[in-house]
């Protein structure tokens, strides 16, 4: 797994409409080619590919397949994929059955589940006699039942799993399904960035993850299960992390356990692109803060329409508070939602958010990041009682209330929250909150 990212932290950044989000890839094949329509877009992309595809060449189930389709001649050929249909013929070439393979399937119907197949199937000599517009295997399955298959010989190019539904509805309708397994999928070799992934996906790290195959979806699932974060996944993927599938047969792995998924109407990348385009902006609602137009993406915000990247902790407070905005939010609420709570103390936890007794001494000798706040007006050196403290460009802190306690931290003397590019963020022993004016102090009590 690797991550691609559009920006460095503090950098200004033009505003894509994926930026600051974080988009995982789980394909094998074409990751690259989605990776690169969701950074043109401006989004962060974390590549974690959930599967393998084993050479034609060394998989004995398709020579015997091809063996027996030459021998026998099946009534009708349904093609998938075009990758498929073309390292089917390459792999028979390879094994000298080639010419015999070709031979036979000029003699009987070919069926193509939709153009880029139609365009293999022509490469390779041959012509098909139909293809549905939706490139859905639903409607080749529709056409075959009408017309009506009870006796007939059916070899179906399988890609990647054994498509239950479609083989035993023509099994079902009294039809010999010959399955030609033209690639098999197998668990990575290096099964580390997929557990990177989930992991990422299980924290919230992720916006969203992208399925190209229903194989993929299942081996994510199925390493969940092995590592005992099954149900953790798949509540990260109900309820915060968009899960994008390129069509309804990718989604059923993660249907059958009641996931949602997001699907463009047309089953390709651009289209699959397109969707997160549209989708993930849409789950951002803009928060009016002091005059300006904030938004709360995945790593980053965008005030006033320009891209600040902010690290994990900062982004997590900034959530928190901004979840019901006015709201009061308690300081172990807000230490709960820090990344990696289920291993850091809570002495920890809060000497990280200069919490305790951290003193502003101690802290002069940081520097300022050039994050959210760029521009943060300078706040008198003072003591307040219970708060935290947020500081946006042109953000006032509110009205002090309550006897002196906890440093609140002004441009000069101040601490940077572990780099968090949020200047004078402090959580005290009170609690915080998000208001249309300012992010400031909580009411005392």
């Amino acid at each position: 797994m690797h991550r691609e990212q559009t920006g460095a932290a503090g950098d200004e950044v033009p505003v894509g409409p994926l930026a600051g989000f974080t988009v995982g890839v789980t394909a094998a094949r074409r990751a690259d080619e989605l990776g690169a329509l969701l950074r043109r877009r401006g989004a962060e992309v974390m590549y974690a590919p959930a599967l393998r595809i084993v050479p034609l060449a060394d998989d004995s189930e398709l020579l015997a397949a091809t063996k027996q389709l030459i021998d026998s001649a099946p009534d009708v050929v349904v093609a998938t994929t075009a990758i498929g249909f073309r390292g089917w013929v390459e792999a028979a070439d390879g094994w000298g059955l080639g010419d015999a393979l070709l031979a036979r399937l000029r003699e009987v119907r070919l069926l193509a589940r939709g153009p880029k197949v139609r365009g293999a199937i022509r490469a390779a000599g041959l012509t098909e006699e139909w293809y549905p517009a939706s490139e859905s295997m639903a409607e080749v399955l529709e056409r075959l039942l009408e017309e009506g298959v009870e006796g007939h010989r059916i070899a179906v190019q399988l890609h990647g799993e054994p498509l239950p539904g479609f083989v035993e509805s023509l099994r079902a309708g009294g039809a010999e399904v010959v399955g030609v397994p033209v690639y098999r999928w197998m668990p990575p070799e290096d099964i580390g960035p997929v557990d990177r992934l989930l992991d990422a996906t299980v924290a919230r790290a992720l916006d969203a993850v992208t399925f190209t195959s229903a194989p993929a979806a299942a081996s994510l699932l199925d390493r969940a299960e092995r590592r005992g974060m099954r149900e953790e996944l798949l509540d990260a993927l109900r309820h915060d992390v968009l899960p994008a599938c390129v069509g309804p047969v990718t989604a059923l792995p993660l249907e059958a356990h009641d996931v949602p998924t997001s699907q463009p109407e047309r089953f390709r990348l651009g289209p699959l692109a397109q969707l997160l385009t549209a989708e993930l902006p849409g789950r951002v609602r803009p928060l009016p803060v002091a005059g300006r137009r904030l938004e709360i993406r995945g790593h980053a915000v965008v005030v006033d329409g320009e891209l600040r990247t902010v690290p994990p902790a900062g982004m997590a407070l900034l959530r928190a508070l901004a979840r019901r905005p006015g709201w009061v939010v308690a300081r172990s609420e807000l230490l709960r939602s820090l990344p990696g709570r289920g291993g850091m103390s809570t002495r920890w936890r809060r000497r990280w958010l200069g919490c305790g007794r951290l003193s502003a001494r101690r802290s002069s000798s940081r520097r300022w990041s050039s994050g959210v706040s760029a521009g943060a007006r300078s706040v008198g050196r003072h003591e307040v009682r219970g708060r935290v403290a947020v500081l946006l460009p042109g953000l006032r802190p509110g009205p002090r209330r309550g006897p002196p306690r906890a440093p609140l931290l002004n441009r000069r003397r101040g601490w940077n929250a572990g780099g968090a590019g949020l200047r004078g963020l402090r959580v005290t022993r009170g609690a915080g909150t998000l208001k249309g004016d300012r992010i400031g102090p909580s009411p005392k009590g």
